[in-house]
This record gives C-alpha cells, sequence and structure tokens, in this order.
C-alpha cells in the first residue's frame, strides 16, 4: 500500500530497525532511534542493490519518489544508479578540490616557466595574494562577478584605482587559463571591465630643461652619501635604462673591453635582450665602482647584505636628500629626459632613441620590418649624450 505523510508520522521506532514499502522498489527503514530513511531497492544483472535517498522529512516523500522514478529511468538506460550517484559525488568533490587559489598558482608557476621578470613575478604574486584573501578557497566555478566586484572596491577604498584594476586583469587572466585547461567556462571579470574607477594617469616626474638638468648633474656629482648610490644615480643617467635594470646588473653582464653592458632577457620589460654602448665616463665610473663592489656580484647590492642588490627606494631616496621632490625628478626620469633632449637636438634617428631605450614598437606592421639594433648610431648617440651631460655639468 503506498505510503502517505500521515502514515510515515505514525511510524514508531521498535527495538530493531523495520521498514516500510511504498511502491516500485521505494521503502522506508525506521530505526531504533526515530530515523526514518529512504531506501530504493533495485536489481542489475541478477544482483540486488540498495540507493540511499535521505532522511524524512529534509527528503520529502514527493522528493524520494521523483529521486526513484529517476533511478528508475536509468535502470531503463541500461545505467546503475547506484554507480552513477557515486560518479556524480566524484565529480563535485573534484570541482570543488579546483579552487581559485589552486588555478592562481598555477597561472604563476606558467608565468615563472615562461621566463617572467622577477619583478613581474612579484606584482602578480602580490596582486593575486588579495584575490586569494578574498575567495581563493572557493571553488573557481563558484567564483561569481559580485565576489570579485567587493574584492575589487577594497582596493579602491584605499584610493588604489590602478592596482584594482590590474588585479582585475590578472584575475580574469587566471579564470581564462582555467577555462582554457576546461575547469571553467566563462571569465566573471568581463562584466567587471566598466565598473572600476578610471585613475587619472600622471607621468613620473622628468626634468627636461637642459639647464635645470645641469644643475642636477652638478647636485648628484657632490652628493654625500653612499659613493655606491652616487654613482647609480650618474650611471643611471648616463645610461638611460629602467632603474631595476641597473639596480639588478651583475658584473658578469659588463664587457668593458668591447665597452658593452648586456642585460638579460628576464630582466627586460619587454623580454628582448638589450645591449647598451658605454661611453668613456660610464668606463671610468664602473672602474671606481669595481674598487668598491668589483669583489661580488651585484654592482650595487644592498648595505644589509651582498648577496642581495640595492632597496628599490635607494635612488628616488637619493635623489630627495639632493633637494628634489617627487614631483621634480624621479629616477626613471632620466629615462623622459634623454628621449625629450635626443628628439629636441635633431641629431638623431628616432629610431635609434626609442631601441636605446629598449621601447617596442606599438605598430605591429612596423615592428615586424624594424628589428636593427641601430647598434653604430646608438654607439655615438651614447657618446654624444655623456658628452652633453658634460656641458651641462659645466654650466
Amino acid at each position: 500500500m503506498p505510503m502517505s505523510d500521515t502514515k510515515i508520522r505514525s511510524l514508531k521506532p521498535r527495538d530493531k530497525p523495520y521498514k516500510v514499502g511504498d511502491f516500485d522498489g521505494l521503502y522506508m527503514t525506521v530505526t531504533p532511534n526515530g530515523s526514518r530513511l529512504w531506501h530504493m531497492k533495485y536489481r542489475v544483472m541478477g544482483r540486488e542493490k540498495r540507493l540511499s535517498f535521505g532522511a524524512y522529512p529534509a527528503v520529502s516523500l514527493a522528493r524520494a519518489r521523483q529521486l526513484r522514478d529517476e533511478a528508475r529511468s536509468l535502470l531503463a538506460e541500461g545505467r546503475d544508479p547506484g554507480e552513477v550517484k557515486q560518479q556524480r559525488k566524484r565529480t563535485e568533490r573534484d570541482r570543488r578540490s579546483i579552487t581559485f587559489a589552486s588555478q592562481a598558482e598555477a597561472f604563476i608557476n606558467k608565468a615563472r616557466r615562461e621566463g617572467k621578470a622577477q619583478a613581474t613575478m612579484n606584482k602578480t604574486e602580490w596582486l593575486l595574494g588579495m584575490a586569494n584573501d578574498a575567495f581563493g578557497n572557493k571553488p573557481i566555478t563558484d567564483v561569481t562577478p559580485p565576489m570579485i566586484l567587493d574584492c575589487l572596491r577594497r582596493v579602491e577604498a584605499k584610493g588604489n584605482y590602478e592596482s584594482a584594476r590590474r588585479l582585475r586583469s590578472k584575475i580574469g587572466a587566471v579564470f581564462r587559463y582555467a577555462v582554457a585547461n576546461g575547469v571553467a567556462e566563462t571569465d566573471p571579470t568581463y562584466a567587471l571591465r566598466d565598473a572600476l574607477i578610471v585613475p587619472t594617469v600622471t607621468p613620473r616626474a622628468a626634468i627636461l630643461d637642459p639647464v635645470v638638468l645641469g644643475g642636477l648633474m652638478r647636485a648628484i656629482d657632490s652628493f654625500h652619501g653612499q659613493v655606491i648610490t652616487r654613482i647609480g644615480l650618474q650611471l643611471l643617467a648616463l645610461l638611460v635604462q629602467r632603474p631595476g635594470e641597473l639596480r639588478l646588473a651583475t658584473w658578469d653582464e659588463f664587457d668593458t673591453d668591447a665597452r658593452i653592458w648586456t642585460i638579460p632577457t628576464a630582466r627586460m620589460k619587454m623580454r628582448r635582450p638589450q645591449r647598451v654602448p658605454l661611453p668613456d665616463q660610464a668606463i671610468s665610473l664602473l672602474a671606481e665602482l669595481h674598487l668598491l663592489t668589483g669583489s661580488g656580484t651585484y654592482l650595487f647590492p644592498s648595505v644589509r647584505s651582498w648577496q642581495r642588490p640595492m632597496s628599490e627606494n635607494t635612488l628616488n631616496a637619493a635623489l630627495r636628500r639632493i633637494g628634489y621632490s617627487s614631483e621634480e625628478m624621479t629616477a626613471h626620469g632620466f629615462r623622459a629626459s634623454f628621449s625629450t633632449l635626443a628628439n629636441e637636438s635633431g641629431l638623431w634617428n628616432p629610431d635609434a632613441i626609442e631601441r636605446a631605450l629598449a621601447h617596442v614598437e606599438g605598430n605591429t606592421v612596423r615592428r615586424a620590418y624594424a628589428r636593427g639594433e641601430h647598434w653604430d648610431e646608438r654607439v655615438r648617440l651614447a657618446d654624444w649624450w655623456a658628452g652633453f651631460l658634460d656641458e651641462l655639468r659645466a654650466g
């Protein structure tokens, strides 16, 4: 006789478990502690099996019958509902084990294998660390746009608008990596592309007036701090590479006989090796510096340990000590000074100037053909720039 809710509620526990049948294999087991458990009896290949559906009233009579009917449909297809249930459990367990944090770690490892610069890796790990704090332990398929936006809003609330935009980009990169690996279906950050505050772009401060630049060079020459720091600023002005590329430079990168500094691909922002011609003034500074740090690995070691390079704040801090605020000049600003004054001179091919700065042509078609280093002209350009700085020093 089919069961009803009234009949189920009237069932009393006994000393031993007992069964009460419904129909089509569905029955209820009543245990001595009063639990009422749904089961279904079925046969596969002549073998009797049992399927559990849960406890009443969490699983209602109507729901138990629905589950029974679904199991019978599987049997009609020649499938074992018990095995299907176990497979679904395994699939769900696997899905929940693929968290955002696990995919972020895999994405970072991929970038590391691709040889991304350490500075880039540090920034990526820092950004994704904020995402992991917010939802890293959630299955990646459970991470929603509102969750991500809440994380980004917390970064924005501190006034870090650019960091929030970069964080959205990195989270999106992790999701696209997961989609490519078949463990996510979409990139939810796409819906957030217009949700963030657009930061006001402020170029790094740089001195573009030749007379003022001459005053800066004289102030650097008179710097009363660490000699290594003073030479760092002088070489930065002469060689106009990115501060991080100079700060991390090692002695084995320099061939003073050939007058070339070769910066490896791993340290270059644009992932291309860079050769830098060394004028006489740079050779003299390197000789002076070699007496101080030549027995170690780095040209500019940390004051705390020669096994580590100089802090990234050292050169900017030195500019502040000699009286130049962050609104007047930055360590990175020497590149803008060089680019502006070299172009204004009208003496040099703009492509040679751009190559000296290790810039990559933005036009993809033109970049395909403009692959040369302009080496001979860049050697003359380096000599001219060093002489020009000397003239500015002299007032």
